[in-house]
């Protein structure tokens, strides 16, 4: 009888205690348990929505919980991010970024450590960004386009979707590579940037192609360069800025996700491989194409070291033009 009392207090006491572990540790045996949310620090209808959308349907298909896209906007992508430190670390609350969260630590004060507090999970995408140029002008490649802006300095202005955003900081390194002045003009999203080159209120931006691609086939723009190693599919006429004679200038947009910092490795491990299966996958790389959006594979490590690479690289670019933004 005593063995049989001692046997039923130590099966209790054994469900006692997995009932009391902590709920972190009872999911990542089988995450994820219930939905997923990604949240976004931009609003609904841009390339971000797209890329968010595109990645939760795959996932809600292989782990069979539902992936909801909760769009927070505003605070240049703080207030998202702030969400996100102070969920649970449990996997089921992500933050798909973009370059900016490496940008606005040079910017101004956060109300989060950018690197302590998030848990790098895996790039997701990249695009190139391109000088496109309002029609009117006389040029018709880099180097006509550098002697045209060195010789009207401070005369040429540069549309972005908003102050401290890879545009703006795009605009700011190509006039300290290439030696020139042109002014930066920040606007409401990348659809009012787009509306203000063609309108000629200002001559250039520094641009996402899926924007810009059709009116620069039709005439109404001109494509000068874009970045990257590869020319665009799309505009097979138009040089990499290596090509065309500024091997210097890099800026390239992309994508990524990240958890809090304390999520357990096994579930950071987890949703990276599944992150970088679903890349791969035909449907995702064709409908990301037409967004001009290419895989970006890779692992925990390489997202956090793409992260540091932007942060060191537009440090030099925010001390020496000296931009603040207004908080």
């Amino acid at each position: 009888m005593k063995t049989f009392i001692q046997s039923r207090i130590a099966s209790a006491l054994a469900a006692i205690a997995i009932a009391s572990q902590p709920a972190v540790v009872q999911a990542q045996a089988a995450y994820p348990v219930k939905p997923i949310r990604f949240i976004l620090g931009y609003a609904p209808g841009g390339s971000s929505d797209t890329v968010a959308r595109t990645f939760g349907q795959k996932l809600h298909e292989s782990l069979g919980q539902p992936v909801v896209v909760d769009f927070r906007p505003g605070g240049n992508t703080v207030i998202a991010a702030e969400i996100l430190t102070r969920a649970a670390p449990d996997g089921h609350t992500l933050l798909m970024v973009l370059n900016t969260h490496a940008i606005i630590p040079l910017l101004m004060k956060l109300p989060y450590d950018p690197i302590k507090d998030f848990a790098p999970v895996v790039s997701v995408g990249v695009s190139p960004y391109m000088l496109a140029i309002h029609s009117s002008l006389p040029v018709s490649n880099l180097k006509e386009f550098i002697a045209h802006a060195r010789a009207r300095p401070g005369e040429l202005n540069y549309s972005s979707s908003g102050a401290g955003g890879l545009g703006h900081l795009s605009g700011e390194l190509f006039n300290q590579l290439a030696g020139v002045k042109t002014q930066h003009v920040p606007f409401k999203g990348g659809g009012p940037s787009v509306i203000a080159l063609m309108s000629g209120e200002v001559q250039m931006s520094f641009i996402i192609p899926i924007l810009v691609v059709g009116q620069i086939k039709s005439g109404k723009l001109k494509g000068i360069a874009v970045s990257g190693k590869q020319r665009l599919a799309g505009l097979p006429g138009m040089p990499t800025f290596a090509e065309a004679g500024l091997p210097q200038f890099e800026s390239t947009n992309w994508f990524g996700v990240l958890a809090p910092a304390a999520t357990p490795r096994a579930i950071i491990s987890k949703m990276s491989a599944e992150l970088n299966r679903i890349q791969g996958l035909n449907e995702v790389k064709d409908k990301l194409g037409a967004l001009g959006i290419d895989p970006l594979p890779g692992n925990p490590e390489q997202f956090a070291a793409l992260i540091k690479s932007d942060t060191d690289r537009f440090a030099r670019v925010v001390k020496t033009a000296q931009i603040k933004l207004e908080q």
